[in-house]
């Protein structure tokens, strides 16, 4: 069974995805889109790390 919100949007194709991407990169520009990379990043890690079953040891982090 199908989720409703991919039988409205779709498969999203590769132009698709440039055209998101273009339009972010009007949005926010080049130079704060590393950043927000960044963040997107550290959120997704710490989310990863908050799931981890308490009883494996955490990874070392690797921050630059």
């Amino acid at each position: 069974m199908q989720s409703t919100l991919f039988a409205l949007i779709g498969p999203l194709g590769l132009g698709e995805l440039l055209i998101i991407f273009a339009i972010i990169m009007l949005i926010y520009g080049g130079k704060r889109l590393p950043g927000l990379a960044q963040g997107l990043g550290q959120a997704i890690r710490g989310f990863k790390d908050e799931v981890k079953p308490k009883d494996e040891p955490a990874e070392p982090r690797r921050d630059a």
